[in-house]
């Protein structure tokens, strides 16, 4: 398993962007315009450590940030999407968002805190239980 990012909502992405790079002294490593989604994606890193990131995710219709939203999510990747699953599911764990795709799947911790597990190597091939598995509660 390998650390990836934390992803932090923002509801003024110039204004966040200012203080993340202009202010803090991160650096922007990609975007990423989902125009589908009406999102936007921007990595950032500490100079020298892109390897822990801080995802902004604007959501370019308005919305309340409130009640913790604004913090997303925890991200993994890992060597076996479904075997991960599969362990959690037998330990209690809720799938909130099944790996139905072979690539992304989401849970949360005991405290709420959403976390996403992400395929490492690319998607695999869907395959049940998880291709018919639908959402449970939020992620």
């Amino acid at each position: 398993m390998k650390y990836l990012h934390t992803m932090v909502r923002v509801a003024d992405l110039e204004a966040a962007l200012d203080f993340y790079c202009d202010k803090l002294g991160l650096l922007e490593l990609r975007r990423i315009d989902n125009k589908a989604g009406r999102f936007t994606l921007v990595f950032l890193a500490a100079p020298g450590d892109s390897e822990a990131q801080v995802e902004l995710t604007h959501n370019w219709d308005a919305e309340t940030l409130s009640g913790g939203r604004n913090f997303g999510h925890l991200a993994y990747r890992v060597d076996d999407i479904y075997a991960l699953c599969q362990r959690l599911m037998d330990g209690g764990v809720t799938i909130n968002r099944p790996p139905r795709d072979g690539h992304m799947a989401f849970v949360r911790s005991p405290d709420g805190i959403s976390i996403e597990l992400l395929q490492g190597g690319g998607a695999l091939p869907p395959q049940e239980p998880w291709a018919s598995m639908p959402n449970t509660g939020e992620w």
